[in-house]
């Protein structure tokens, strides 16, 4: 596992973005951990965010031309990613964010910062159902703009839809990848996670929790 992953993974911890557990979903799913990105509300946790968000973009070797931060999470991870990639990786980026409503005075519209044009990295915390990433789609379609990939903190890698007879199924960023076209990355995996437990001294317990929610639930 790259390093970024593992400091990520423990200053997720820290901060008490990554907690283990027993946690209900919205599903009905009870899982053994939660992700919660609202608690980096710090200057310095979110420095520290964009750039974890910079060094998983970087690895991962997606090739853009912007980046784009969906109301209203988007909008200061987009921020903090475009400040990491110029300040630690030299990589001076334009990017943008979108109004939930149009603004109808002043320089107008829904679009805030840099024009859209080219390859978006579009930059986002988490994908649930794929919901809002396909309503950022529908926004490039009028623009000179395509949709390059998305960037997450966490894939959870598990099925969307419950498990059947026939099997698991997508999970939510696969299907996101199928039906938009675009590559899906993210700081950290569930297998990252998992990985990680293995190597901590008191993380048998919800390693365990782990396996077995993976086993159940998990995607390749």
């Amino acid at each position: 596992m790259k390093n970024y992953k593992k400091h990520f993974l423990r200053f997720a911890q820290e901060r008490e973005a990554l907690k283990f557990g027993e946690f209900s979903l919205k599903s009905g799913r009870v899982s053994p951990y939660f992700f919660n990105a609202g608690t980096f509300h710090t200057g310095e946790a979110l420095a520290r965010l964009g750039r974890y968000y910079a060094d998983a973009i970087v690895a991962s070797g997606q090739q853009f031309d912007m980046l784009f931060g969906p109301a209203y999470k988007g909008i200061p991870l987009v921020a903090a990613v475009a400040v990491a990639l110029a300040e630690h990786h030299g990589r001076d980026m334009p990017w943008a964010f979108n109004r939930k409503e149009a603004k109808d005075h002043g320089e107008g519209g829904w679009l805030v910062g840099a024009p859209l044009q080219g390859r978006v990295l579009v930059i986002d915390d988490v994908i649930t159902a794929g919901t809002a990433i396909r309503e950022v789609a529908a926004l490039f379609d009028n623009t000179e703009a395509r949709m390059a990939g998305v960037m997450v903190a966490l894939d959870r890698q598990e099925c969307a839809k419950e498990p059947s007879a026939t099997g698991k199924g997508l999970s939510a960023i696969q299907e996101v990848e199928r039906s938009l076209g675009v590559p899906v990355g993210s700081i950290v995996t569930m297998a990252d996670i998992i990985e990680w437990l293995r190597e901590q001294d008191d993380g048998d317990q919800a390693l365990e929790g782990m396996r077995r929610y993976r086993e159940r639930y998990g995607v390749e």
